[in-house]
Order: structure tokens, then C-alpha cells, then sequence
């Protein structure tokens, strides 16, 4: 309680000593009189003599002159500052010049490495349209390929020369086919028609074709019958039979033996042998009916 009411006192005296304040403040206000403030607002002149003073400072002011002439020392500076700037200018085109040779060699070099990689890639491309090419040609081969070709890469030569169809006598269809041929003479007759005459398989047909073709007796030609690719065969040789000697007045003649084609008449030839003619026109005469 002492200390508050300790603390209400110095506020109350606080209060007075600001009220007293205020009241002198007021009484010298009232006091204060014009001509003094007239005479404050002479005060300029003399202000205005100060004014007048800078004469003397603009002397002062002269003194940059020797400030001048440290000034000039730049002109030095300014002189190797200049061949600084050379040099640096000189090495920042080196530096250009040497960065674009650079890279226009490194341009070189990338279409150098581009035409190379256009180069190769034709070549390639070229392979692969030559492989492309080979493959498509063996396959129309393949496609247009017909039994016999298949049977040649099959079979060796041995193996075809030496067929057998089951249950004929191989010379005995050998001259038949090669009499039915030999009737077509240099016009030939196509394989498909010569299968269906000696009733055969087109598998039996084909390898026999082959087999009398190895032997030489007759040729074969490829050609396209509608559509489809098969042989025109030729013959080539008709082979020897002995039926072809059949009746045959040699046989039984008894000059055979004093018979040569080098003998001049009368001696026997078989070149004017009258018994030779009879015979060959009574066998072609008989193959006519």
C-alpha cells in the first residue's frame, strides 16, 4: 500500500511540474515582440556578404588544374590498357578463328561420316535388292520347275538310267515309245500326250522320259501347254529290233556271203538286191494296214 500510494504521489507531482511548464510557455510567448523577429530577418545581409564569398572558392575551384595534369597520367594507362585490349581482341579472333576451323572440320568430318553411312547403306541396300531378286527368280524357278526337273535333282544319273517300272519289260516299252515318238518326227509330241497313250503314271512318264533322254535315243523341250510347263520329246535315235529283221531275205540268202555294198553288178550288192526291195515294201505295206 506504501508503494502505491508512494507511486500516486510522483504521478500528482509530475502532473504540476507539467502544468507549471505550460504556463511559462504561455507567458513567453506573449512576450516575444515583432522587432526582434525584423531584426532576425535582417539577418540575411550579412548571409547575402557570405553568399558573395564563393569569388573566393571559384579560386579554390581553379585548383582541379594541377588535378589535371595527374589527370593526363591516364593517357599511359590508356596506352597499355589499349595493347591489353589488342592482344585480348587479337586472342579472342584467334580463339574464334581456331573455334571455327574446328567446327567446320567437325562438319566435314559429320558429312564425311554421313556420305560413308549413305554409301554403305546404298551398297546394302543394293545387296539386299540383288539377294531379293535372286530369291524371287528361284522362286518363279521353283513355281515353273516341272516333275522331271524335280526327279533330276532328286535322283542321280545312275538312279534314272537304271528305272524299272514294275511288271514291264523296259526294252519293250523303251521301242514302243520310241516308234510312237519317232511318228511325230522333228515335230515331237508332248509328254502328256505320251502318258496318256501308254496309259502311265505322270510320275512313271516323267522318269522314263528322263531315262531315254540319258541314253540318248531322245531329246526333250521344255515348253508352256495351257498354263502349265511340260516336254515336247524328239526322238533323237530309234533303237534296233529284231523284229525289224524279221523275213528278212539276208537271213537266208544263200550269196550272203559274197554280198558287199562295195561289189559292182552283177556280183550281189544289197545296194540293187532285188529280194531286199520285194521285202521292204511288203513290211512297210503291212505297218500301213
Amino acid at each position: 500500500m506504501a508503494k502505491k500510494r508512494k507511486n500516486n504521489e510522483n504521478k500528482d507531482e509530475i502532473k504540476k511540474q507539467l502544468a507549471h511548464l505550460k504556463d511559462q510557455l504561455k507567458q513567453q510567448s506573449k512576450k516575444e515582440k515583432p522587432n526582434k523577429v525584423s531584426k532576425a530577418a535582417e539577418k540575411p545581409n550579412k548571409v547575402s556578404k557570405a553568399a558573395e564569398k564563393p569569388n573566393k572558392v571559384s579560386k579554390a575551384v581553379k585548383k582541379p588544374n594541377k588535378v589535371s595534369k595527374a589527370v593526363k597520367k591516364p593517357n599511359k594507362v590508356s596506352k597499355a590498357e589499349k595493347e591489353k585490349q589488342k592482344k585480348a581482341a587479337k586472342a579472342e579472333k584467334e580463339k574464334q578463328k581456331k573455334a571455327a576451323k574446328a567446327e567446320k572440320e567437325k562438319q566435314k568430318k559429320a558429312a564425311k561420316a554421313e556420305k560413308e553411312k549413305q554409301k554403305k547403306a546404298a551398297i546394302a541396300e543394293k545387296e539386299k535388292q540383288k539377294k531379293d531378286a535372286i530369291a524371287e527368280k528361284e522362286r518363279q524357278e521353283e513355281a515353273q520347275k516341272t516333275e522331271e526337273e524335280k526327279y533330276e535333282e532328286e535322283f542321280s544319273d545312275e538312279q534314272i538310267r537304271n528305272f524299272q517300272i514294275e511288271k514291264m519289260d523296259m526294252d519293250r516299252i523303251t521301242n514302243k515309245v520310241c516308234e510312237i515318238v519317232a511318228t511325230f518326227e522333228d515335230e515331237g509330241m508332248f509328254q502328256t500326250d505320251l502318258l496318256k497313250k501308254l496309259k502311265l503314271s505322270s510320275r512313271d512318264c516323267s522318269r522314263l522320259a528322263l531315262r531315254l533322254e540319258r541314253r540318248g535315243l531322245i531329246s526333250r523341250e521344255k515348253i508352256l501347254q495351257k498354263g502349265r510347263w511340260t516336254y515336247k520329246l524328239i526322238i533323237e535315235q530309234t533303237p534296233i529290233s529284231l523284229e525289224s529283221l524279221h523275213d528278212s531275205p539276208c537271213l537266208t540268202c544263200p550269196v550272203e556271203q559274197k554280198c558287199d555294198v562295195t561289189n559292182v553288178y552283177p556280183e550281189p550288192s544289197p545296194l540293187y538286191c532285188q529280194l531286199i526291195e520285194d521285202w521292204v515294201i511288203t513290211e512297210f505295206s503291212k505297218k500301213k494296214l
